[in-house]
C-alpha cells in the first residue's frame, strides 16, 4: 500500500502540471524560468508545512525575532533570512489574523518567499490581528520597510518590495506613499486589496458592485462574516462605551452565527450609534452614500482616512502588482481594477475561480494566472549574477 501511495502523488503532480503547460498554451503564454519557478513557489504556499519540490532544492530559512525602531515605541517583527544569495527585500503585511505574524499560514507564506531567495520582514501590525485597520498602521508598515531597506540594502541600493494582503493593501499603499519612504519602494503587491471604502461597504452590506465608469451593478452574495468585519472595524471609533459593548457583542453574535437574534442590542445603542446599524442592514446600493453621510463623524473619518480613491498615487507608477480573485466575495475584483486605472504602467492579475485569499479551488486556468502573477513579483529580484 505504501509503494502504490509513494507513487501516486508523482503522478498526480504530473497530471497537475500538464493540466497548468496546456492552460498555459490557451493563454498563449510562454513558460520561462521564472515562470517554471513561480510554479514551484505556489505549489509551495500551497504545501504549507508539507514537503514541496521548493522545500528539496533550497535551503530552509532563517527565521529571526527582531525589533524594528519606530514612533513612542519599537515594534516586534520575524526576519526570514533565505540562506542563499538574497534578491531583494520584502515586507509582507497579512489581512486580518488573531495570530498576526505567528499565523502558521503567514510563516508558510514568507518562507515560502524566502526560498524564492526575498529577505522577507512580517512585521507585529495590530491592526491585523484586531480587525481594526487604522491610519497607525500606516505607519509601522513605512517603519518597517524603512528599517528594512536601511539595514539590508541590495548592492548598496534599498531594492524593498512591499507584499499585503486583503484590507491590509490600503494602509500599506499609504505607507508606500509616505515621504519618508521616497524612492526606496521597488514595487508593492496588493492581494485582494481595495480602492474605495464606500465601494466596499456597498459591496459587504448589499452585494453589488460594478466596474469603474460603469452605471450597471453587478450582484452576487458577500461572505456572510464580511460586514461584521467592517463592524469590528469601526466600533473602537465610537464614543460611547456602551455603544462600543453593544456592538461589540453584536459583531460576535453574528460572526458565530449569521441568523442570530440581535434586538435586545440594538435597543441598547444611542442616537449616535444606530447609523451604523442602519447601514449594516441596507440592500438598496443607491442608499450606500445617504447612510454613510449619516454615520457618526468618528466613523466617517475613519473611512476617509482609509479610502485610497481620490488619493495622488503617482510615485507608485510602474510598481504595483495587483492580485485578485474573481470568486472573492469579501472584496470584489473591481476594487483591484478601479486601483490598477488610477496607476499607470499598473501589473493586474484577475484570477479565473480565484475567491479571497484561498486558491485550493482554482482550476488550471486560474492556476496559470497566479503562476503569472508570482512571476511578476520574481522579475523584480536582482539577478543571481548581479551578486
Amino acid at each position: 500500500m505504501s509503494g502504490r501511495s509513494s507513487q501516486a502523488e508523482p503522478r498526480k503532480k504530473t497530471t497537475a502540471r500538464r493540466a497548468f503547460f496546456a492552460a498555459m498554451l490557451i493563454l498563449g503564454a510562454c513558460v520561462p524560468e521564472t515562470l517554471s519557478e513561480a510554479i514551484m513557489v505556489l505549489e509551495d504556499i500551497a504545501a504549507g508545512d508539507a514537503n514541496s519540490d521548493l522545500k528539496t532544492t533550497t535551503p530552509m530559512p532563517t527565521r529571526l525575532a527582531v525589533n524594528v525602531p519606530g514612533g513612542s515605541a519599537s515594534v516586534a517583527a520575524d526576519l526570514y533570512e533565505p540562506n542563499q544569495p538574497v534578491g531583494g527585500n520584502l515586507v509582507l503585511v497579512p489581512g486580518f489574523t488573531p495570530h498576526g505574524k505567528d499565523d502558521r499560514r503567514v510563516v508558510a507564506f514568507a518562507q515560502s518567499f524566502a526560498r524564492a531567495r526575498f529577505r522577507v520582514l512580517v512585521p507585529d501590525v495590530p491592526g491585523a490581528r484586531l480587525m481594526h485597520v487604522g491610519l497607525e498602521d500606516a505607519r509601522i508598515i513605512t517603519d518597517a520597510a524603512t528599517y528594512l531597506s536601511d539595514q539590508y540594502p541590495i548592492d548598496g541600493e534599498s531594492g524593498t518590495g512591499l507584499l499585503a494582503v486583503s484590507y491590509a493593501v490600503g494602509p500599506t499603499i499609504l505607507a508606500a506613499i509616505d515621504p519618508r519612504l521616497k524612492n526606496r519602494i521597488d514595487f508593492l503587491v496588493g492581494i485582494g486589496g481595495y480602492h474605495d471604502t464606500e465601494a466596499v461597504t456597498t459591496f459587504v452590506t448589499t452585494g453589488h458592485f460594478r466596474e469603474p465608469g460603469a452605471e450597471d451593478w453587478m450582484v452576487t452574495q458577500p461572505d456572510a462574516a464580511a460586514k461584521w468585519f467592517f463592524l469590528k472595524g469601526n466600533i473602537g471609533r465610537l464614543p460611547n462605551p456602551i455603544d462600543r459593548a453593544a456592538l461589540s457583542e453584536m459583531a460576535e453574535r453574528k460572526l458565530g452565527q449569521s441568523n442570530a437574534s440581535t434586538e435586545d442590542l440594538v435597543r441598547r445603542l444611542s442616537p449616535n450609534a444606530l447609523p451604523i446599524y442602519e447601514l449594516l442592514n441596507n440592500t438598496a446600493p443607491e442608499r450606500t452614500e445617504e447612510l454613510v453621510a449619516a454615520l457618526p463623524d468618528t466613523v466617517k473619518a475613519g473611512m476617509s482616512d482609509l479610502t485610497l480613491k481620490g488619493r495622488d498615487l503617482m510615485g507608485l507608477e510602474g510598481k504595483l502588482i495587483l492580485i485578485h480573485g474573481r470568486e472573492d466575495t469579501m472584496i470584489p475584483w473591481t476594487e483591484s481594477m478601479a486601483l490598477a486605472a488610477t496607476v499607470a504602467d499598473t501589473q493586474l492579475f484577475l484570477i479565473d475561480g480565484f475567491s479571497h485569499i484561498n486558491a485550493g479551488d482554482v482550476g488550471p486556468i486560474g492556476k496559470a494566472q497566479l503562476a503569472q502573477a508570482v512571476q511578476a513579483v520574481l522579475e523584480r529580484r536582482t539577478p543571481i549574477d548581479a551578486h
